[in-house]
């Protein structure tokens, strides 16, 4: 299943992705009398809460929505003409995994980790598709990162390797911005990466079941067409699987919460410092990743 959310009066709401458009739940629901008593989850967070049910019951919904659905149907909508919200819109954590790709470790003279490097972003980072993304005052080297999102959908613990993947709801798609001058700083990375809208996130949220190895996708950036990261995310050091299971191990992860899985070689920090070009006013970014969509904002400067 494809989900997305959109804002409708200053709030998200959640849409599925079909052939015929975005079918809008809430709407749906005010229109369509369902065919038995299960209640139909309504965002995105009682999709994910809800699990294998909850995505079934939405899925069987969705069906009946689409079947009785006219041409003018006011639940069916046009995705071009929506203003989009980040894809999973209230996660109780933000984790990140740092130098998780071995030719990006390589390409800032990094040691290869021995274990996940983990820090955190905060939902102000949050942000959707279409997006302007302001270029903080206090910076002047942001950076783009192209990376694959783990949304946790079951309680997680302690959890095996084996285990992990059956505790991952789905798979979207971040730019985890840097404002490198910030991050680098100090020792800690945290203020360069949780300036305000640092994770568009999006456009979609797709099911685990629907995605398939979340390790042996097409992964891409581009800065105003121009290619500056192209991968596969069989190139991490720490693939997802391991990625769950080591923090489960110290930490307790709850339905909602999102893991960034690192980026790629590509990042402008990589380059020769004489030829490093950060983003600027008016710059356009795009991530794309196999299965997943792609994901587009404009850098702006700061008001």
């Amino acid at each position: 299943m494809k989900l997305l959310t959109f804002v409708n009066n200053g709030d998200y709401q959640l849409g599925v992705v079909t052939e015929k458009g975005i079918l809008d739940v809430a709407n749906a629901l005010m229109e369509v009398s369902t065919q038995n008593g299960d209640p139909v989850p309504s965002t995105v967070h009682e999709v994910i809460d809800g699990g294998e049910a909850a995505v079934a019951r939405l899925a069987q919904f969705t069906a009946e929505a689409l079947e009785l659905a006219g041409n003018d149907s006011s639940y069916l909508l046009d995705e071009a003409k929506l203003t989009l919200g980040p894809c999973v819109t209230h996660p109780n954590k933000i984790i990140c995994v740092g130098l998780n790709y071995r030719k990006h470790a390589e390409e800032t003279n990094a040691a290869i980790p021995e274990y996940p490097i983990l820090f955190n972003k905060f939902n102000n980072t949050l942000t959707g598709h279409g997006d302007d993304i302001p270029l903080p005052k206090v910076s002047k080297k942001v950076d783009y990162e192209a990376e694959l999102v783990i949304v946790i959908g079951k309680t997680a613990k302690y959890v095996t390797k084996e285990d992990a993947l059956s505790h991952v709801f789905g798979y979207c798609t971040v730019n985890d911005l840097s404002a490198r001058d910030l991050q680098l700083r100090t020792q800690q990375w945290l203020l360069g990466k949780s300036c305000d809208k640092f994770s568009p996130l999006g456009p979609y949220l797709v099911s685990a079941d629907e995605l398939g190895n979340p390790n042996d996708l097409d992964i891409k950036c581009t800065v105003n067409g121009e290619v500056r990261q192209h991968s596969n995310t069989s190139d991490m050091i720490f693939h997802c699987d391991e990625i769950v299971s080591y923090i489960s191990q110290h930490m307790t992860l709850v339905p909602g919460d999102i893991i960034l899985t690192g980026t790629p070689e590509g990042v402008v920090l990589g380059y020769p410092e004489d030829k490093q070009v950060y983003l600027k006013d008016g710059d356009i970014v795009t991530i794309e990743i196999e299965k997943l969509g792609r994901l587009t904002n404009r850098l702006v400067s700061e008001v």
